[in-house]
């Protein structure tokens, strides 16, 4: 069976390691001349080795993100179809203030878009707040989504969040078809109409 993903070693790793031997170098040039002048110490002094150890120290645990950074390609088309595993998304929401009700639900949308066999994808939405405005979004989102989901399907849409998709006006032009173009259309007036009654 070919492998269903690759990987090699940046080619950065090799810099990245000749950064970490110099500043290592200058670090312990800065600790050696804090020590060399401790007995003349004042508080002050005492203050700056302290964060400079702290710093040192925060700084020598990043380095192992970049001392062997890995590029990897996968190849999820080797992938055969029976072996995908079922996939539950939790969407999890608390207050219908902070977290738009128009994002959840966009994000909702979103994911159920995802290029993956539907009766293996699960989403749940979990809201703290019992939003009522939430619980009403995601209803007119599930509407949305019947003309959504086939969609994006159809049309190979990258931006699956209708939020996005919109905003960016991706989808003005490149619809050759008439009825690619008026389905469009319609979709844009939904999603107005979620928007329309989310707000008011």
């Amino acid at each position: 069976m070919a492998p269903l993903h690759v990987h090699h070693i940046h080619p950065q790793a090799i810099l990245n390691r000749i950064h970490f031997y110099f500043y290592s170098a200058a670090i312990i040039a800065l600790i050696h001349r804090y020590f060399g002048v401790i007995s003349l110490a004042t508080p002050s002094t005492l203050l700056l080795l302290f964060a400079d150890l702290i710093l040192a120290f925060m700084w020598l645990l990043c380095q192992g993100f970049r001392w062997q950074p890995i590029v990897r390609r996968e190849f999820p088309n080797l992938l055969p179809q029976a072996q995908l595993q079922a996939l539950d998304v939790f969407i999890c929401t608390a207050d219908s203030f902070k977290e738009p009700p128009v994002s959840v639900s966009s994000t909702t949308l979103s994911v159920m878009a995802f290029d993956y066999p539907a009766d293996q994808l699960s989403v749940y939405v979990s809201d703290d707040g019992g939003s009522e405005l939430t619980l009403f979004a995601l209803m007119e989102a599930a509407k949305f989504a019947r003309y959504w989901l086939p969609f994006c399907r159809d049309n190979a849409v990258m931006e699956r969040s209708p939020e996005a998709y919109f905003e960016s006006g991706n989808g003005e032009g490149e619809a050759g078809e008439m009825k690619v173009f008026q389905l469009f259309i319609q979709l844009f007036q939904l999603f107005i109409q979620l928007l329309y009654y989310i707000i008011k």
